[in-house]
């Protein structure tokens, strides 16, 4: 049974706003350390994980806008935690590839995110109520195509 729109709409808000909440604690924490943002420590994850990847990618993984993600490896190229390498199979295009300083930075910032995000999330929950909240979280996210009649 499917929740009414009153119900719907209290589920909404309280989950905007939680994100909301933990996100700006998590960011605040950041930028209490000196840290870039999330959006960076998102690009140095992916690029940890991925290896190197054309922009597009990276933008299908973080869902960022393209404008918004040029900016932002504009900014981390200078900053040099990335850098724009000349993709082999495409002369037009670039791969972005993370640095040295690029780890070095994700890493000192795993630190503060760990602690941040476990001061939002982790430290409110019991293990129980997180993995149902895990659960259910992951039933709003999937795709799942209902058929009405």
């Amino acid at each position: 049974m499917a929740l009414d729109l009153k119900d719907t709409m209290l589920v909404w808000t309280r989950l905007v706003r939680a994100h909301a909440a933990a996100f700006g604690s998590i960011e605040g924490a950041l930028n209490t350390a000196g840290m870039p943002s999330l959006e960076w420590y998102d690009v140095l994850w992916e690029l940890e994980k991925g290896g190197d990847l054309r922009p597009r990618d990276l933008q299908e993984r973080l869902l960022l806008a393209q404008y918004n993600l040029s900016r932002l490896l504009d900014r981390m190229a200078l900053a040099g935690a990335v850098v724009r390498l000349p993709c082999p199979e495409d002369r037009r295009g670039n791969l972005i590839s993370i640095t040295p300083d690029g780890h070095g930075l994700r890493q000192k910032m795993w630190g503060v995110y760990s602690d941040a995000m476990w001061t939002a999330i982790g430290s409110r929950l019991c293990p129980e109520d997180a993995a149902a909240l895990a659960t259910l979280l992951k039933e709003l996210r999937s795709n799942k195509s209902e058929n009405p009649t």
